[in-house]
């Protein structure tokens, strides 16, 4: 005799309310692939215009990710959206402060940038845990993750490989990461309520 696990109401409504906003996921995953061919088709880009790139795109991604966050349904105290609204407040704030001190050093840049990631992929890896029983393909949530981690970690540790190395690692951090949000967000419209 089996004995199978009834799937939580929240994480039920948290993938319905995933579905009819998979949309959402699928812009931030086209503007990170844009954001990372854009670095590749001008490497020579000076780091001003490479911080102001960055914080266009991180304002972007927070903006969409905030309004997953706030378009869903109440949950109630179940499980609040939390970690999706973290996210978002992290790419504004990253972006907003990248506006108003464009000036920093490349070292405290890469670090800001570095932590960012870092904080980014543990949350996609805790809200891939979350919603591995109710769908398929939530290993590609995680991987975003592990993808985010892995590129902070590098970041941190090799923080002199020369501007053209950073610039060619954050175009292909972008481009991974934004197709596995493309990849996701359309594994989760075919979970979309008709209506």
């Amino acid at each position: 005799m089996t004995i199978q696990a009834q799937p939580s109401p929240f994480l039920g409504q948290l993938l319905a309310d995933l579905a009819q906003n998979w949309w959402l996921l699928l812009l931030r995953g086209v503007a990170a692939i844009a954001f990372g061919v854009l670095t590749f088709f001008w490497p020579g880009l000076t780091l001003l215009v490479l911080i102001f790139l960055w914080g266009i795109y991180a304002i972007a991604d927070g903006i969409l990710a905030l309004w997953v966050a706030i378009a869903g349904k109440d949950l109630g105290k179940i499980a609040p959206r939390w970690w999706l609204a973290i996210v978002g407040l992290s790419g504004i704030a990253a972006g907003i402060l990248t506006f108003v001190w464009p000036g920093m050093t490349a070292l405290v840049l890469l670090m800001f940038i570095a932590a960012w990631a870092i904080v980014i992929g543990v949350l996609q890896i805790w809200g891939a845990i979350r919603l591995r029983r109710e769908i398929e393909g939530e290993w590609l949530l995680g991987l975003s993750g592990l993808l985010s981690i892995a590129f902070g970690v590098v970041v941190i540790a090799r923080p002199g490989a020369g501007a053209l190395a950073v610039i060619w690692l954050i175009g292909w951090f972008a481009i991974l990461l934004g197709c596995c949000y493309v990849a996701l967000s359309l594994r989760l419209r075919k979970y979309k309520r008709p209506g």
